[in-house]
């Protein structure tokens, strides 16, 4: 096909997403339909079949060409490099069996939102809509705009207030039912594959297809032994890989079943609160959220009250999360885009827990349908199961690659055996026999069995070390890794957090640090009110939960938590968060602190803030987050001046700070009323909290081991990048004698463009406090030998995504040597992980499940140290939760990768060894017996194939060879159809032998292995790696101004912009709007 189309029939589905596809639209004509049938039927169903391996072709030769508006089978191929195609039918839906009951009018909006895309996709006046459903996903046709559209969704255009008034008082029941029509049930349904299915999708793949007609060919040669073994083998294969779908379908089906089997309440406009099964949820209901313990059957917008959730579906780590309401502000701005900070705060997501659902001035909750089914986030993560992107893997490429060698060399070899058999006055039946032999000798049908064995006993090795494999072909991958992205925290490091201290400030210094650890508790003031109601833990069936990290805190100041009822205190609202000193804690003049309202703690704006009120006293604002991000919030004469110098302290040798700053609250306005922006300004700074993360014990000798081996380590993390820095230095990833050079990069500001600064760090000067995210001593001066020895980079999220946009060309050179990379959101970090494998590095990431799962799904291997259903996903998950998998997968993946190289060139060479001796044969009108070829092709390959004792097997086969050669036994001989030689001849026999053994042996050893032979032949040939970071590497070694130190660059400068040599069109960044 070439890229001619007709007007409006191609175009793109889902643009710029990561499954986005090219879409052709066809009609089907009847007479292509009934030669294609008729074709099929005389070609005995081989036609059908390769319609079945090539939908492609079955469209085209089914269909002609026509506008996606008149099509009835679309054609589908994505857009990745792997350009597949699939093909669907057009389908219909109809509305007229709701127009009895609603009586429904083609001139007025079906819904009340004349824009929605459901109005759109009605075709009038015959109430029909057209559909496709595509991995899961409905989409259906807009009139308006001439193209598929997702459905199941709102929509993205929508603003908050929109939202609020539309959807704020429910749907009527007749926009319910219409809803529910176009865009399909709420449901995640994973059917269990039946055994038949799956039996005959097995069967039909062109492996075992061709297997059947070499079985066939054997059986009427009468070759029956070889058939049978052929047959066992496959028989074993098949089942084996049907009992492993069926299993990974059950628990696929058993991981979403409970999802169907909700019931929920809703307010409808019309008929007040209903209760209903979740699989009749359509996008817009107003879902009602009362008590504890709620599964999300879909996801959700909270527009009034507040929830605890547990996302550890997500995250994989079940920390209980606060979502707080969509605020409706006016303006036409999209919902997601509004506000500072992540959209994510607001959605409740599907397949999360609801642990706690309070109103603003009742016991429920309010939240909005925004997505249901496959479109959720559960749906999202079961679809990229069932939907795996595949693997482009050199070794298959190359296999794939030397078949056709070897196909074609049997077309050559079939017409060489017919030319010598009709002259030799063959019957016609022999002549075909003979000359499709061949192919069966050339190829042969052991090979991709012999192939997969390396993998085989890879895996159950790994398995017996704790690592599970949901994916058996990326093993071979494992072995080709030279890029491996850490996470840190829960990684690199150890989970827990310690409380080592608190340094107070008062006035403009900071105070002597209180330690935590001599047990003495701290005095009441601002800081201790900050640290026990700072927070976002929560009272569950008489147990505190929360974030580990906020649980330190408030333990350490041995306050308790109680839930306010409704005559608790007066100004205190009922269920209010309360928390009072408990009775050791005589001196506290306060009888307790309600926590009114929170701000929940966001990645992306690295804070949190609480307004809570002292009862009988004042309302107080307490915020915590990084220490730069809350210096910045507060009066300038409140930070000390020291303050980066003592963060530094504390960053350098590894500890997680945290910030905590305060202010009094004026009363005038009702909590609700206050802006984040509003409340989150002129506070006052209070002092610093400082935790100990340390080093798990096997971080430090894995990464050696990894360096040792040439394989780059990367470090990825959401943390502070000073704390990143001292962590990568002290795991080893990067060592005392090498350079890191940190990297900042600004947005445009004004009339300034956006900036680009190098600066070489230094351990004990200190640089003046400014308003950033690095607060890191920076070498002012630099001596001529600073770029002796290796470096590295070291920047930010910010830094990532400013670089990506505005020095694109600049970003590869970065990469080469980037190292540490700090404050990554989840999207970045799967953004850094793609470009990384532009590069053609072969990338592995490792994480514990947290934010770490589009990088996991993201990297050629990802390795998942959580066992939670975040990890699915992952291709590996490690029951142990440390990095020691790492070294293991690659050393197994190494080892595979090995094996299925030894198997192709071994069962290669066999073939040809048979085929080039069958067609000398072939030339004296000869050929070998049955049992001469069993013996060839069952004791010799075969059974080397499937085994792992290679060297056993063949002393054994030695040894069998040489009792046959020189036993004498002519009964033996008669059966086996030798010929009997003289002694002498087979002498001379195990000469050549041994001889050929010796020659092959120093020629493997002497030639063939020896590195440093090869690398000698490259450079004098001037042979040089293709891989673009060897390209890279090149470049960068011979550029005498790299790297750039305590200089700055502006994006409009030369050189400096978006470069035609590399550019990333596809990753367009949205955390600032998040």
């Amino acid at each position: 096909m070439g890229d001619h189309f007709e007007k409006g029939q191609h175009a793109l589905l889902n643009e710029g997403e990561e499954n986005e596809m090219e879409i052709f639209g066809y009609r089907t004509q009847s007479c292509r339909k009934t030669l294609c049938l008729a074709g099929s039927i005389f070609s005995f169903g081989i036609l059908s079949l390769v319609f079945y391996w090539k939908p492609a072709w079955h469209v085209w030769a089914n269909c002609i060409p026509c506008s996606l508006q008149e099509a009835d089978v679309v054609l589908l191929r994505t857009t990745d490099e792997f350009q597949t195609y699939s093909r669907k039918k057009v389908m219909w839906i109809c509305l007229s069996a709701l127009n009895s009951a609603f009586r429904l009018n083609a001139d007025n909006p079906f819904i009340t939102d004349e824009e929605s895309i459901i109005n759109r996709a009605v075709r009038k006046p015959d109430l029909k809509v057209r559909c496709i459903k595509v991995q899961k996903i409905r989409y259906v046709w807009d009139n308006l705009e001439g193209q598929f559209q997702k459905i199941g969704c709102l929509e993205d255009w929508l603003s908050s207030a929109k939202i609020h008034l539309k959807f704020g008082s429910g749907l009527t029941t007749e926009e319910q039912e219409i809803r529910r029509l176009i865009c399909g049930p709420n449901t995640i349904d994973v059917e269990i594959a039946p055994i038949w299915k799956l039996l005959i999708k097995e069967v039909l793949n062109p492996f075992y297809v061709f297997q059947l007609f070499s079985v066939c060919l054997w059986f009427s040669e009468d070759y029956k032994e070889y058939a049978f073994a052929i047959i066992i083998m496959s028989i074993i294969s098949i089942t084996l890989t049907v009992y492993d779908l069926r299993e990974q379908s059950v628990k696929l089906h058993r991981l979403v079943e409970a999802h169907n089997n909700i019931t929920v309440s809703i307010y409808g406009k019309n008929a007040g609160v209903q209760e209903l099964e979740s699989r009749f949820l359509v996008p817009g209901d107003l879902l009602i959220l009362m008590g504890n313990k709620v599964q999300m059957p879909c996801d959700a917008i909270l527009i009034d009250g507040s929830c605890v959730v547990n996302e550890g579906m997500l995250t994989g780590e079940s920390i209980p999360v606060t979502k707080t309401p969509l605020p409706k502000m006016e303006g036409s701005v999209p919902w997601r885009r509004q506000g500072e900070g992540e959209y994510k705060r607001h959605v409740l997501f599907c397949g999360t827990e609801v642990i706690q659902a309070k109103g603003a001035r009742s016991s429920t909750a309010k939240a909005v349908v925004l997505q249901t089914g496959f479109n959720t986030a559960k749906g999202d993560l079961v679809r990229s199961i069932l939907y795996p992107k595949p693997m482009n893997f050199k070794l298959y490429r190359d296999a794939i690659r030397f078949l056709l060698c070897l196909v074609g060399t049997a077309t050559i070899g079939m017409i060489y055996t017919l030319c010598v058999y009709v002259l030799s006055g063959e019957t016609p039946g022999e002549v075909v026999k003979k000359a499709l032999d061949v192919i069966t000798i050339a190829v042969p049908p052991a090979l991709p069995a012999a192939l997969t064995t390396g993998i085989m006993y890879a895996q159950r090795r790994l398995k017996k070390r704790g690592i599970f494999c949901i994916s058996p072909q990326r093993i071979n991958v494992c072995g080709q890794l030279n890029l491996v992205c850490f996470d840190k925290t829960g990684t690199l490091t150890r989970d827990g957090l310690d409380l080592w201290g608190v340094m107070p400030c008062d006035g403009n210094s900071f105070q002597e640090v209180h330690s935590f650890t001599s047990g003495r508790t701290l005095p009441w003031g601002p800081l201790c009110a900050a640290m026990t109601s700072c927070h976002s833990l929560i009272l569950l069936d008489g147990t505190i939960q929360g974030d580990p990290l906020d649980l330190k805190m408030f333990e350490a100041t041995t306050w308790e938590i109680v839930v306010s009822g409704d005559d608790f205190h007066k100004g205190v609202p009922g269920c209010a968060m309360v928390v009072k000193p408990c009775g050791t804690s005589s001196q506290v003049p306060v009888e307790g602190i309600a926590i009114l309202h929170q701000f929940p703690f966001s990645s992306v704006l690295q804070r949190m803030t609480v307004i809570v009120q002292e009862m009988g006293g004042d309302q107080l604002v307490f915020m915590k987050g990084a220490p730069e991000r809350v210096a910045s919030f507060c009066q300038p004469e409140t930070v000390p001046t020291s303050f980066v110098s003592e963060l530094q302290i504390y960053t350098t040798q590894g500890f997680r700070v945290i910030g905590l700053a305060y202010k009094k609250l004026e009363m005038d306005h009702h909590i609700s009323a206050f802006m984040r922006e509003q409340v989150e300004s002129d506070l006052i700074f209070l002092g610093l909290l400082i935790l100990e993360n340390r080093l798990k014990e096997e971080t430090k000798p894995v990464l050696e081991e990894l360096i040792s081996a040439r394989i780059r380590t990367v470090m990825i993390t959401g943390d502070n990048l000073q704390t990143a820095i001292t962590v990568a230095r002290k795991s080893g990833m990067v060592s005392e004698s090498q350079k890191v050079i940190l990297i900042e990069a600004n947005e445009t500001t004004g009339s300034s463009s956006a900036s680009i600064s190098w600066k070489l760090l230094e351990e004990k000067k200190h640089i003046a406090y400014r308003n950033q995210d690095n607060y890191i001593n920076i070498r002012e001066e630099i001596s001529d030998n600073s770029k002796e020895g290796s470096y590295h980079f070291a920047l930010n999220g910010k830094s990532f995504q400013v670089i990506t946009q505005h020095f694109s060309s600049l970003l590869p050179k970065i990469l080469m040597n980037g190292t540490i990379f700090a404050r990554m959101s989840p999207g970045q970090k799967s953004s850094l992980v793609e470009e990384f494998q532009k590069l053609d590095y072969f990338v592995g990431m490792c994480g514990d499940g947290a934010n770490d799962c589009g990088a996991l799904k993201m990297a050629h291997v990802g390795v998942s140290l959580s066992e939670q259903e975040a990890s699915v996903a992952s291709p590996f998950t490690s029951k142990t939760p440390n990095i020691e998998c790492v070294p293991h997968l690659i050393k197994e993946g190494r080892a595979a990768l090995v094996t299925s190289f030894c198997m192709f060139k071994y069962m290669a060479l066999y073939s040809m060894i048979q085929y080039v001796g069958v067609l000398l044969l072939y030339w004296e009108t000869n050929n070998l017996s049955n049992y001469q070829f069993l013996f060839q092709d069952l004791a010799i390959t075969t059974i080397i194939g499937v085994t792992n004792i290679f060297v056993l097997v063949l002393v054994v086969q030695l040894s069998v060879c040489l009792f046959i050669l020189f036993a004498d036994i002519p009964e033996l001989y008669r059966r086996l159809d030798l010929l009997c030689t003289p002694i002498l001849w087979r002498v001379y026999i195990v000469i050549m032998l041994s001889s050929n053994f010796i020659v092959s042996l120093v020629v493997e050893e002497a030639i063939i292995e020896n590195r440093a032979l090869w690398m000698t032949i490259k450079r004098c040939f001037g042979y040089q790696s293709k891989s673009q970071y060897r390209i890279w590497q090149r470049a960068l070694a011979n550029d005498p101004s790299w790297p750039p130190i305590n200089q700055t660059s502006y994006s409009d400068m030369p050189g400096c912009g978006r470069g035609v040599s590399y550019s990333n069109p596809v990753f367009e960044s949205n955390e600032d709007q998040l």
